[in-house]
Order: C-alpha cells, then structure tokens, then sequence
C-alpha cells in the first residue's frame, strides 16, 4: 500500500451525504408541518360554520313551529267561536280572526274550525297562486276562498265562497252531501284524545302542491277544533340561502326518514330528484352512519335535530366537500412540490457529479472482489479516490484479500479433512460387522493425521480389559485383527491393578478412566506413564515410538467404549516424526466421537434384535402354552421353514433357482415371519381350540343332558309305583318300567356317541336326534336364577315361566344364539372366509348334529379367523422397511397354490417362495403332531402321503414338496421331535417327480 499516490485534499463522503439529507429533510417537515396545519385549521372553520347554520336552521323551524302553534292556540281560546255556523259563514264570528292570522302570516295557507255536530268552516289565502284558483275552479282575481258545511234540514251542504282582496264576493259554488267530515281526520281526532295543542306531520297540500304542517286544538268551549294550515315555503328559501359552501348543501329529514327539503345541488351528488317525502337514498343514509366519503371524495357533516317534545322531529344535516374550503391548500401543496422538484433536481445533479466520481473506483473495487469470488487473488490494487471512506475502503480490501487468501489455503486442507470425517461417518454409520467397522475408524485416523500406525481397543463384555481389536504399523509391516485375518497375539491391557484400584499407569487405561484424550510429544521423555512394553517392543523391532496420541471411544452421553490410538505422526515434507498437533487433535476426536456412536449403535442395534427376537420367541411360547394341544406348534413350525428355505437358498438351477436371502435381514425377516404365523390364535378362545366334543364350550354339556336322561328315568320309575300304590298289576308296571328304562338307556347311548368328533352324522342320525330331543321333562326351578348379566341379556322374554315348567330334552333355545358385538362386514371384504351371521351357536341338536368333527360352522371361522388377526395384528405394527414382508410371510400359510385356500385366496403367481414354504412346514407340523384331541396319531410314512396328495390337489408347491424329500429335511425333523413309534420307513421316489 505504500505505492498509493499521495492526495493534497480529502473530502469526507458522510458530510455531503448529510447536509444534501438534512436539506431535503428538511424541505420536506416543513411542507408537511404548513400542509397539516392548513387543514386542520379548514376542518376547524368547517365545523364552526356548520355549527352556525344548524343553529340558525333549527331556530328558523322553532320560530315558524311557535307561531303556528300560537294561532292554533289562541283561535282555541276565543269562546265566541262557539257560534253556530250557518250558510255561507261569512258572518261567523270567527272570520276576522282568520282573515287576520292569513293576513299577518304568509306562510299560514288556511285556517279553520270544526264542530262535533260535523259543521265546517275554512279560510284559505290564495296569494294569486294560479294552482290553488285552479284546483278549486275559482275566479282569477280570487284571493281568499271561504268554505264552510252545514247540515240543512237533514242533509249536509258544503258553500264555497270566492272573494278578492277587499272582501268582495266573486263567486260561490254549492255541494250537496260532501264526503269531508272534519270528526273523521287526524287533526281533529287527535287533539281531542291530546288535550293540547299538537303539530301534525308534513305532508302534501292537494291544492299547493307543497309541503306543510297542521297544528290544532280542542276548543275551550269543548265543542269543537281550531286548526291552522302552514306552509314551508320558507325553510327551502333558508336552506338556499345558508349553503355552507358552493357545492355543500342542507337536508331537512322527518322522523320516518323522510325528504322535507334540500339543497338542489345535493340531487346532482346523490343523483336523485328530491321530491317531498321522499324515502333517504341509502347513499346518504350510509353516509349519515358514519361513511366519510360520497363519490370516493371526503365530505364533512353536522346534525342537528328539532323537536316538540312529542315524536315529532326534523333533523337538520349539513354537508359539504372538503375541498370547497382546501382548494387554497391544495394550490399551496402544488407550489410546495413545484419548489420541492427544483431542490431535489439541484441535489440530484450534484449527487450525479459525486457519484461520477465514487463510479470508477467502486467499479474497479467490485471487479476485484469478483476475483477473489473465484478465488483469484491476483490483479492491481484499486486506484484512490479523493473521499477518505474509500480510499481506506481500498486499503482496507487489499489486506482482506491478501489474509483470505491465506485462510483459503488453510480451509481447503481442513474442507478435505472434514470431507473425509463426514465419508467415514457414513461408512462407519452403515457398516454392521464389527471387525471392518474398527479398521475403518483406525484407517480413517491414520489418513487425517499422517501417521505410522495404531491400535483400536474396546473393553470386555465379561471381564475388567482392554482388547486389541486391530493393531497395525506401516513401516513395519504389520497388521493384527480386522479383516486381515491375522488373529491378534497381543495380550489385553487389564483396566484394574491388582487391589482392584483402576489402572493410570498405562496410557490406553488411563484415558479410558478419566475419557479424557492424552497427546504425548515423546514417549521416551514422559515418565507419567508406563512405556517399558513399548520400549521392549522398539528394541527387538528396531523401531522408535515418538509420538502417541490416544482418545477415548466415548459416544455422546454414554460411557467410554475403548480407545484409539495413533503411534508417530509424519511430517508431510520429508516423513520425519513429529508430535500431533492440536488441529490434528481437534480432527481425530470428531472422528472418534463419530466412531463412538457408530459402535454404540451397532451394540445398541445387536441387543434391540436379541430382545425383540426373544420378545417374539417368548410370545410364540406363549401362544403354544395356552393350549396343550397346540403345544410346540409355534416354535416348531419355523424350524421347518427355515430348513426347506436353506435348501433352496443353495439350489443354482430349476425352477427354484432364482430365490436367494441376500443377507441377514432377509433371513430375520423370514425366522419372524414363521415365528408368528399363528400369533392371532391370542384371540382364539381356547374352548374353541380345545373342543373335544360337540357339546363342550368350557365344560363338557354331555352331563347336563344325561341328568335330564335321568330325572326321565326317576319320573318312569315314580310313574311305576304310582300304578302300584293304585292297585295296578304290579307285574305289569315293572314292565312298563323296564321298557322305559331301556328306551332312555339306548337314547342316551346314542347322544353320546354323537357328542363324539369321531362319529360321522349321517340324515336318519340327525332325524332321530330331533326325534329323541322332543321329549319333554318337567323343570321345577326357575332357570333364570344364577346367572350372569350377559346370559340374562340373552334370555327371550317370552320363555316358559319360572317353574314348573314343560321343556323338551334337547333344545335350540334362542339364548344359543350370540350375536356379534360388532360389524365386521367392512373390516373382512378382503378376505374370502364365509362370515358367519352369529358368533357362536351353542344350540344343542345344532351342535349334536355337526356332520364331521366337533366344530360349528362359527367355531370353525373363529378358528381360521386366527389368519386375519395375524395379518391385522402383524400390519399394524411400525416394521421397520427390513421386515415389512412379515405380515405376508405370517399370514399365508392357509393359502393354496390354486387359489383355494384362506384368507385371501391367493393364486401361485400371488404367493412368494417363503409364502409357500410356510404353508407346507405348518401343513407338516399338523400332520405329524402328537398331541392334537381330533385325530389319532399318524406315522411319518402317512403324514408323507397325506402331504402328497396336497401336492396333487395344487394345494403346495410341488417343486418344495420334492426338495423337503429329496433334502431329507423330513427324516431331520422327525429324528428330533417326532415319537419313535411315529418314525418308519419312507419310499420317497414314490411321492417325488
């Protein structure tokens, strides 16, 4: 860096940045400050505005309210209004006052006075308006128009009198039975019911086309009403002249939400026509609930309400853009913006000159930082700049890239070692024998340190010591144990002393104590440590042993394994010893840690299998022990499968040629799989397995139908002495007796012998059955006593009573029957067992009637039912992928090469190798069983035919048939388990080929 030229000025980038920033800052606060002040201060004068002219308006519509009452009040209260109305009534005392009220009032349209009796009379102020002369068919000079009912003789008269403006009669039209009657309106009604003085909705005067009130009350005189008429011309010349700004308007709005009147720009706005009494558009009434906007532009508003106190209301709102009052901001905005843009030009054109300059260095910098992106530290040092940022930016990327490039060096040697840390790890993770697995770990430390040889230790499983796994050194050639071959000759290093205290003196012992790692520079200068064995070693050897570094076999969170260790490091230039330096020491305790685990895994692996295959055997004994008569069954079929599955596993042509158990999880997942095959019989009842008669579920029911046999025999014999005791030929009655007595005895015999399996039951046996089970038997008690809840469940209500009571002898009563708890219909659509519509049928000439062996038709699904829980049981577990064909390899021994068999009728093309060796090895076993309670037993020569003629029938795999022959597998098994009187001769070459 001493070559950079030298500069007179340096400027500082920073400052300029920040006077240009603080300008702007500036410029902008003080356009945002003035523009928010100016319009808080417009929203400030627009809310005071509106404040004013609601005042205003609600004291216009108070003013105009009170006078109407007033008059209505006053006409009420003069009492000579009490005349009698006649004829026209232009002389009716109450004229004066009414041509007064419309005289002084201009915006009161009529007044008038309405009596009990129905008479009528009116005084409307035309003021020239050509709608009213017309409406009423006046004369055109008419000014007032006088309209009074009276009732003449019986019948109701309406006059219409039209007069000018001094009171002369123009005019006048008579009506016969008018269909007016003041009793009938509102107004008249309704302050009769008030009591006071009461205002009226607006509404629409038929004759003016205009909206007005009405304001009424009763008379004092009782006799009648006075109401008074008023128009609100008025209101709509105010809300004209009280617009708060040009397009800003004014709304009265009734208590029913409707239009009494409106600023006619408004209809522009809500593009409606405001008529009178129009409904609120809902544009407006959204903006009245708190909507700020009209036409996406801000508005401002004010309400005010007037009321009488009563539910009379008029609502005053006012509204108007906010733009009518910014528009002096707005302009004051742009000229702000106009003066912001020249600024920010300026700056921006002395920021284009500043960055003409940054351009050229940072690019070259950016070039050169490109480069070392590559990891190319080559290239000139980038020019200066006359800014001090970058010019010790330049400086300071000079030095950076110099070091970087002095740290890639480093870091590629360690990326390599760490390389070959991370491929041993996965090596060592996968690797399962142990010999190969403690030559990677020594392999694998001698590469990453560059040393001469060393020795991997693991501690005895029995005993207090260290053994040598693998010892090796390449300078003298020599390797003992992994996978050379060579047995190790080298004693193990004892972990204890002799008084039992643990072993320090030497270094392997010492660093498997503590777990600490123990890196010695030269053994010949360390006397902590016992070297006189290796010394020894040296001298008949002609070797030096330098260096050592030896580290603990430690897993994470587990106890120290053994131990590594490495003998002379290597210096990479001229193959000296050196010591191991601590970065190598840092690299060969991750391998040790890795290796550590690897070797814990492969322990911890080793014993998972010998306790989940223990756990397996202990459940296939289980499942043999719950029946004496499946006994073995479980453990021995396995030891057939795994025989025939050998003798394939060795066959190099023929049909059989192609199966082969690669490696050991092969041959596990094959022993599991036989091992349990009948793991579902956990839910077969064993009085099912058991059954040895037809009439057995827990106990043997044989004996409760022969005491039914003999309370018949007792009731023939009390029968015989009844004859006697009433004088019957004695002789005659034992005859009798004799004959019953032999009856029930050949009966009862015959019973028997069909509750036995061995009896074939043929139609007249099942005929004579039902014919001996009518009989009847009297029962005394009641048999509904002493029974569980689930029996009493089963009982039908309609059952003989309690006792005494008439059953047959033999019966297939209702409560036989039992139902299953739940559906299987849906769990078993993948199977091809036939469900039966009942779990048990226990009736008694049902069962006595099974036509071969001792099993109902339920019983017997409830047997085979044991294949599909093995298979639900087996699929349910979380096998590992090593093992996911133990569910089929288990659940396929009943299956048949032709399709036939259970529970999924399978086909042969189905059905793997060890599917079908499974099938003939549980067949087999069957067969040559000792112990089964429903077959005799069988020599080897008929348990070979009978499995013949499986073959024959496509039933199993010819081809396995012929080699469990062939390979003498059949003559090993029985030499082992079956009886000798069992074992005899066996022409083979009969059943083969």
């Amino acid at each position: 860096m001493n070559n950079l030229p030298k500069f007179r000025i340096h400027f500082r980038l920073s400052i300029i940045i920040t006077v240009a920033l603080i300008v702007l800052i500036l410029t902008t606060g003080i356009f945002i400050i003035v523009f928010t002040t100016s319009m808080n201060s417009a929203r400030n004068n627009m809310n005071t505005l509106f404040i004013e002219i609601g005042a205003r308006a609600q004291e216009k519509i108070e003013n105009q309210m009170n006078m109407l009452m007033r008059t209505a009040s006053m006409g009420a209260a003069i009492e000579d209004f009490d005349e009698e109305i006649s004829g026209t009534g232009i002389n009716h005392s109450s004229i004066v006052f009414m041509k007064q009220c419309l005289d002084q009032h201009e915006l009161i349209y009529s007044v008038y006075y309405g009596k009990e009796n129905g008479n009528f009379i009116q005084l409307i102020k035309t003021n020239g308006n050509p709608d009213i002369i017309q409406t009423h068919n006046a004369p055109d000079a008419t000014m007032y128009i006088l309209r009074s009912i009276v009732d003449i003789a019986g019948t109701r008269v309406q006059h219409w009198t039209f007069l000018d403006s001094g009171w002369s009669v123009l005019d006048q039209q008579d009506e016969t039975t008018p269909d007016y009657d003041p009793r009938e309106r509102p107004w008249y009604s309704t302050s009769l019911s008030v009591g006071k003085t009461m205002i009226s909705e607006a509404y629409l005067f038929n004759s003016l086309q205009q909206l007005g009130i009405t304001a009424s009350k009763q008379m004092v005189t009782g006799t009648g009403v006075f109401g008074v008429d008023m128009t609100l011309q008025d209101l709509n010349n105010f809300m004209e002249e009280g617009k708060p700004s040009e397009n800003g308007g004014l709304f009265l709005i009734d208590q029913q939400d409707r239009i009494l009147a409106a600023t006619p720009e408004l209809m522009t706005l809500f593009k409606s026509e405001f008529v009178p009494l129009c409904r609120t558009p809902d544009l407006l009434q959204n903006f009245l609930e708190g909507n700020k906007y009209l036409n996406n532009e801000e508005y401002l508003s004010s309400q005010t309400v007037w009321n009488d106190g009563t539910d009379n209301l008029i609502q005053i709102v006012i509204l108007s853009p906010l733009s009518d009052f910014t528009k002096y901001l707005i302009d004051m905005r742009a000229k702000i913006i106009l003066f912001s843009t020249i600024l920010l030009t300026v700056l921006l054109g002395f920021s284009i000159i500043i960055l003409r300059k940054l351009t050229a260095i940072l690019f070259s910098l950016a070039d050169d930082a490109e480069r070392v992106k590559q990891f190319d530290f080559t290239g000139e040092i980038p020019m200066d700049s006359f800014f001090i940022e970058i010019h010790k930016l330049a400086e300071g990327f000079h030095h950076m890239k110099q070091t970087i490039g002095e740290r890639t060096e480093e870091l590629e040697s360690a990326k390599k070692k760490l390389e070959k840390i991370v491929e041993l790890g996965i090596a060592m993770a996968s690797e399962k024998d142990v010999n190969r697995l403690v030559e990677l770990i020594l392999l694998g430390s001698k590469e990453l340190s560059n040393s001469d040889g060393g020795s991997v230790y693991l501690k005895n499983s029995t005993e207090n010591l260290l053994d040598f796994k693998i010892v090796l050194n390449d300078t003298l050639g020599f390797i003992q144990g992994g996978t050379s071959g060579t047995p190790i000759t080298l004693p193990s290093v004892p972990l204890l002393n002799p008084d039992g205290s643990p072993n320090h003196h030497n270094v392997v012992t010492h660093c498997f104590h503590t777990g600490e790692t123990v890196n010695i520079e030269d053994a010949y200068n360390n006397d902590f440590f016992d070297f006189s064995g290796t010394k020894k070693f040296d001298e008949g050897n002609n070797y030096v042993s330098h260096s050592f570094l030896t580290i603990p076999l430690k897993p994470r969170g587990g106890e120290v394994l053994g131990a590594l260790q490495l003998i002379n490091a290597k210096d990479i230039n001229n193959g000296s010893n050196i010591s191991f330096s601590t970065e190598i020491q840092r690299f060969v305790e991750a391998l040790s840690a890795s290796a550590a685990t690897s070797l814990y895994n492969r322990d911890l692996l080793e014993t998972q299998h010998k306790l989940f295959d223990s756990m397996i055997e202990f459940t296939a004994g289980a499942i043999d022990a719950k029946s004496r008569y499946t006994g073995g069954h479980c453990s021995r079929v396995p030891k057939i499968a795994l025989m025939l599955s050998e003798e394939a596993h060795k066959l190099k042509e023929g049909p059989l040629a192609d199966f082969q158990l690669n490696n050991p999880d092969d041959w596990r997942e094959l022993r599991i799989g036989a091992w349990l095959h009948d793991c579902g019989k956990m839910t077969s009842p064993e009085f099912v397995v058991d059954k040895a008669t037809k009439l057995e579920t827990i106990t043997n029911r044989i004996h409760e139908i022969r005491t039914r046999f003999e309370i018949l025999l007792r009731d023939a014999e009390i029968d015989s002495l009844k004859l006697k005791i009433n004088g019957i030929d004695s002789r005659k009655a034992d005859l009798q007796y004799s004959k019953r007595e032999e009856e029930l005895q050949k009966d009862f015999k015959f019973i028997a012998e069909c509750n036995s399996g061995d009896k074939f039951i043929e139609a007249e046996d099942i005929e004579r059955i039902k014919k001996i089970g009518a009989q009847n038997w009297i029962r005394h008690f009641d048999d509904k006593l002493g029974l569980s809840w689930e029996e009493l469940s089963r009982i039908s209500t309609g059952n003989a009573p309690d006792g005494p009571a008439v059953e047959n002898l033999l019966s297939d009563k209702p409560e036989h029957l039992i139902k299953r708890d739940f559906d299987l219909v849906s769990d078993y659509t993948e199977y091809n067992l036939e469900l039966p519509e009942y779990l048990y049928n226990r009736g008694e000439i049902y069962n006595l009637t099974i036509p071969r062996g001792t099993l109902t038709p339920e019983e017997r699904f409830k047997i085979n039912e044991h294949v599909i829980q093995t298979i639900t049981m087996l699929e349910n577990l979380p096998l590992p992928d090593s093992m996911k064909k133990v569910p089929q390899y288990a659940g396929t021994h009943h299956e048949a090469m032709n399709g036939k068999g259970y529970p999924r009728g399978l086909t042969s093309a189905e059905l793997s190798i060890p599917a079908r060796i499974m099938a003939i090895a549980d067949i087999f076993e069957a067969l040559t069983a000792s112990d089964r309670p429903y077959k005799k037993i069988k020599t080897l020569s008929e348990c070979i035919r009978i499995l013949y003629f499986f073959k024959k029938d496509e039933h199993i795999d010819p081809h396995l048939f012929d080699l469990f022959l062939t390979s003498g597998i059949y003559k090993k098994y029985a030499d082992e388990f079956l009886k000798p009187e069992q074992i005899d001769e066996v022409d083979i070459t009969e059943y083969t080929g």
